[in-house]
């Protein structure tokens, strides 16, 4: 039958009325109860209202007070799904909701304009829902504290505008459609109902659910809606304007108008209608562009990056882990591929927690020949299972250098460990650490094995301790640096000393077992047969000690150590084509032939040669089980020492000191030790600068606070502290900065001697002339790890600063800039400070001009070492050894230190000490000037092993002499010397040239000549001032009447920031 215009304006005036109405008498309710409150407030009335209500009310009211209290904390309960009743009870009322919708649903194919007599069997159920509906919501109006903010929750309109028509149905005994449509909005509350019937359980489930409530909720709304205003028409023309639509079609066109299609078969004919469609066309605009493109993205990542990876038999992969970014990932890739260009058979698979970002995507696809993504986490067996952890070849653990919270870092890579290590003990892993002293950890974990090739690359461990050797040899950082840094980037010099620079960056550290031919003979002579008839550079070699008991490195040994068979050599080298010619080598056959190329694999001899590339873990396992005890002394044969003639020098053992100095090195040997020093006793005060006249000492600017993260200054000062260098050599270190951070360092510093801490800032020109700076050898600048800065420009502006204040000293600035929290395209700033040609602006930091001159660091260079941990962890070791001042991984786990290992007592042990030292020559001021001839390269190497052992390894030339200005005398050079690693053997030396040498412990580097007053320095060689200082603070007494002078640099001293 039909529905008068009376009937329907009676349903509809049902909801406003009981709307308005009902927030009408709520906001009397609560003035009413405002008015009361403020009335207790006035003198006299609180206390007559008290009264008055006490005996009125009395305990029966208390009573009943406390019993809705706790009614109303259990409905609070049951309508919080927190137990199962109030989960089938929020349940029912979904389900009952969705199916008052589906009756609405079957209603609306009869026209609107008619009204369903209760014969309709839908009629009783729908009146049975909303009685149950009606009953939800006087439990939810209970438990409401705000009463006027349920009374406007969307729940709470959908049901007053939908529960009041029923009743005016039961009176009217019919029914009509009205405002039923608003139960659709019932489907917001799909997710919740979905995650208490744990249907969904990942966050990508969840959040495609909403997103799919909220379109088909804002589609069955909007077309209930149309289909009403549409059927009904106009109210002011009383329908004459309506038309037939169903609601089918009512759900076309809203779609059509969500999509901004607009066919026009179905359009909107009333006021109303076309009035709805305006501002419902902007709000689709809105939810087209927010939420399509996000559930499309999550379709596709679901089906991208959550499968698993395919284990192709024969093929190798890696499995890399950690910090995955932008970044990372693309320092990683650099360096990876460039280590094996054109013959990568290996494949990448990258495990992030994250889906990548478009830009990172974009790297993938670029790379996709041997790059996977895969999402998920290191700490879940199931993620670690997808990506076959336990068939890869390792595990790399990429750490991120630039958070804020160095220590959580650390731990969760530690943690990612753990995880792995107990899915699969045997995989292989490697992995940045930020703190040195969170290394300890990983040790520790049962299934860590250094032989398989586990291997730690500590940030705050190289980093100091690249600096460090800077502080100890000028332009040694950019030495060892250069000889680790692939660099493929094809520049072309401008000037004729960079030709010669970027010629030496083409040789890297390179290892290769040698020849069998080699066994018995002493490393000098296979050394200088290398040398000359391969063109090789050997540097080291691997070797088991007699007194440790584990496989080490030794860098140029003495002559009294005799090589074994299966020796593996560390060369200086440009490809592996080159050193593969020290294992082919046969003394029949190509003993006498001169070119290198000539010697190939010989085919004459009935043994065979083994070629060992020294890139996995397996070849030192097999290599520690060869050097049993029953062959270590054909391992060190001792000889009679090489008879030298003709030659002004002197080889003196300092057994004196050995004795004097035996209770002063820590339990490895390796460093000077000395009793815990009080705090107190080492801090310098800035009027007392009389009383501590420093000369020829490492200055230290830190910046830190009590709340800065420690940076490991240890690492610092441990190569400053080696036992390779006596105790005479030592220099003071003066650190400079924040009392309250260099407090916390301190238990760390404690057992190093001559350390000394002046409170100040470098900033300021005070505290640096407090330090006597002017007289100081070396200048670092160190920062801790600070808070990410919006503009990454800005992250190095008090090192800069600082670095700018020490150059207004007219300091001699060579500025260093590690990475970790800086920025290393601020390089072209320390060029401006320093007055050095910005020859290759735009260039990565390893080909400016600052770097060849050995005046700039770059801790970026860090993240190629992982890489070179996986394809040969061996050179990483030899890194370690040459930068810590000679503790290795080995003789860590070794020794099996805690924290402070280095702090806990003294040994005699002389065989940690009696090792090579890192150190810069002059060709005319020391034992160098009596090798004759020594007009090549070649000539000062072979002269310089075969009558002193000292082993020359590259040169630190001056700029203004590659520029045709040879009678130009060393020190009056304005850009200063730039490094050369490993010159060619033909290649022309001048007489200012300096040459980065390992000299033995136990050889003297003086000249004997009694008319010279002083003798020359192996750390910052090359004194300018004839006239003797003294270093009147310290106790020690320089033997062989010598002298401290300041470095020749017309400034003074080298300034190192990172």
């Amino acid at each position: 039958m039909a529905c008068s215009s009376e009937i329907q304006a009676a349903f509809i005036l049902s909801s406003f009325v009981t709307f308005f109405l009902g927030l009408l008498i709520l906001l009397i309710c609560r003035l009413i109860w405002r008015t009361i409150k403020k009335w207790q407030n006035i003198k006299g009335t609180g206390i007559l209202l008290e009264l008055l209500l006490t005996k009125s009310i009395g305990s029966k009211h208390l009573k009943s007070l406390h019993f809705q209290g706790v009614f109303r904390n259990r409905i609070e309960m049951l309508l919080s799904a927190q137990t199962f009743v109030g989960q089938v009870l929020v349940i029912l009322v979904f389900v009952l909701s969705i199916g008052s919708l589906i009756i609405y649903f079957i209603n609306s194919s009869d026209p609107v304009g008619s009204c369903s007599s209760y014969e309709d069997k839908t009629i009783p159920i729908d009146l049975t829902f909303n009685v149950f509906f009606s009953f939800y919501f006087g439990l939810r109006f209970v438990a409401a504290d705000d009463k006027i903010k349920f009374w406007l929750e969307m729940n709470s309109i959908v049901d007053i505008f939908t529960i009041p028509p029923t009743f005016i149905s039961y009176y009217l005994k019919s029914n009509w459609l009205g405002l039923r449509f608003l139960r659709a909005l019932r489907l917001l509350e799909l997710p919740q109902i979905l995650q208490i019937l744990r249907a969904i359980r990942t966050s990508n489930a969840v959040k495609f659910s909403k997103l799919l409530s909220i379109v088909l909720s804002t589609w069955f709304t909007a077309a209930g809606f149309i289909h009403l205003v549409e059927n009904s028409g106009d109210p002011w023309l009383k329908g004459r304007n309506s038309q037939n639509i169903s609601y089918f079609e009512s759900i076309y066109l809203v779609m059509a108008t969500t999509s901004t299609v607009g066919f026009g078969d179905v359009v909107a004919k009333t006021s109303l209608g076309r009035t709805f469609i305006m501002f419902f066309t902007l709000g689709s605009l809105i939810l087209f562009a927010n939420y399509v493109p996000e559930m499309v993205e999550l379709f596709a990542n679901k089906r991208k990056y959550t499968s698993s990876y395919e284990v192709v038999k024969g093929k190798k992969f890696i499995v890399v882990c950690g910090n995955i970014t932008v970044d990372s990932v693309t320092a990683f890739l650099r360096n990876f591929l460039r280590h094996k260009s054109g013959e990568i058979n290996i494949e990448i698979v990258f495990l992030g927690e994250v889906p990548p970002s478009l830009e990172l995507e974009t790297i993938f696809k670029c790379n996709m020949a041997y790059t996977t993504f895969i999402s998920g986490s290191a700490l879940k067996w199931d993620d670690l299972r997808r990506v076959a952890v336990e068939s890869a070849e390792a595990c790399l653990i990429i750490a991120n250098p630039l958070c804020s919270d160095s220590h959580a870092e650390d731990t969760s890579n530690i943690m990612r460990v753990l995880s792995i290590k107990n899915y699969n003990p045997n995989t292989r892993i490697i992995i940045q650490i930020l703190q040195s002293h969170n290394k300890v950890f990983l040790p520790k974990i049962p299934s860590w094995n250094w032989n398989t090739g586990d291997n730690i690359i500590c940030f705050a461990e190289l980093k100091l301790g690249f600096i460090a050797q800077g502080c100890l040899v000028p332009g040694l950082c950019t030495f060892l640096t250069s000889l680790f840094v692939e660099q493929n980037k094809k520049v072309s010099p401008k000037q004729p000393w960079q030709k010669y620079f970027f010629n030496g960056l083409k040789n890297k550290i390179l290892t290769q077992r040698l020849s069998d031919d080699f066994a018995g003979m002493s490393f000098p002579e296979v050394s200088r047969l290398c040398f000359v008839k391969m063109g090789l550079m050997l540097i080291a070699i691997e070797h088991k000690s007699m007194f440790h008991g584990y496989c080490g490195l030794l860098l140029n040994p003495p002559a009294q150590v005799r090589l074994c068979k299966n020796t593996l050599g560390f060369f200086i080298a440009e490809s592996t084509k080159e050193v593969i010619r020290a294992s082919f080598y046969c003394a029949t056959c190509h003993s006498d032939i001169f070119a290198p190329e000539l010697i190939e694999k010989c085919s004459c001899k009935a043994k065979i040669h083994r070629h060992f590339p020294g890139t996995t873990g397996m070849v030192k396992k097999n290599s520690m089980k060869e050097f049993s005890d029953s062959t270590v002394h054909d391992c060190m044969m001792w000889g009679q020492p090489r008879l030298m003639s003709n030659v002004s020098f002197t080889t003196r053992t300092f057994l004196y000191e050995t004795v004097q100095d035996s209770d002063r090195l820590d339990s490895s040997g390796m460093f000077h030790w000395c009793r815990a020093i009080p705090l107190d006793s080492v801090i310098l005060k800035r009027m007392d600068k009389s009383k501590h006249e420093f000369r020829n000492h490492v200055v230290a600017c830190v910046f830190g606070d009590a709340t800065s993260t420690l940076m490991g200054l240890r690492n610092f000062v441990m190569p400053l502290r080696a036992s390779s260098y006596t105790r005479p050599e030592l220099k003071d270190i003066v650190f400079i900065g924040s009392l309250d951070y260099l407090k916390r360092e301190w238990l760390f510093l404690r057992n190093f001697p001559r350390i000394y801490i002046l409170p100040g800032s470098a900033l300021f020109p005070e505290d640096l002339y407090a330090a006597n700076i002017e007289e100081c050898s070396m200048c670092a600048v160190l920062s801790s790890s600070s808070k990410a800065s919006s503009n990454p420009a800005l992250v190095d502006a008090e090192t800069i600063m600082a670095t700018l204040n020490i150059g207004s000293l007219r300091i001699s600035c060579s500025t260093q800039t590690p990475e970790e929290s800086q920025n290393p395209s601020n390089i072209h700033y320390i060029e401006q400070l320093s007055g050095l040609d910005e020859s290759f602006s735009g260039t990565s930091l390893h080909l400016s001009t600052s770097f060849s001159t050995g005046t700039v660091f770059s801790g970026s260079f860090l993240d190629s070492l992982l890489a070179t941990a996986f394809y040969n962890y061996h050179v990483l070791e030899l890194l370690q050894m040459l930068v810590t001042g000679g503790i290795s991984s080995q003789l860590e786990h070794h020794l099996d230190k805690s924290i402070c290992g280095l702090t806990h007592s003294c040994t005699s042990v002389m065989s940690g000490r009696a090792r090579c030292k890192l150190g810069l020559l002059s060709l005319t001021e020391t034992i160098l000037s009596d090798i004759k001839p020594r007009k090549t390269f070649g000539q000062v190497f072979c002269g310089s092993l075969d009558n002193f052992g000292i082993l020359c390894l590259g040169l630190y030339r001056m700029i203004d002499e590659e520029e045709n200005k040879p009678e130009q005398k060393r020190g009056v050079s304005l850009l200063g010397e730039f490094v050369i690693t490993r010159p060619a053997n033909d290649f022309k030396l001048l007489p200012s040239d300096l040459v980065f040498c390992a000299i033995p412990f136990s050889t003297s580097y003086y000249k004997l000549d009694t008319s010279s007053q002083s003798p020359y320095e192996i750390i910052n060689i090359v004194p300018t001032s004839e006239k003797p200082t003294n270093i009147n603070h310290s106790p020690t007494i320089e033997p062989v009447h010598r002298t401290t002078t300041k470095p020749l640099m017309t400034s003074g001293a080298k300034n190192y920031f990172h």
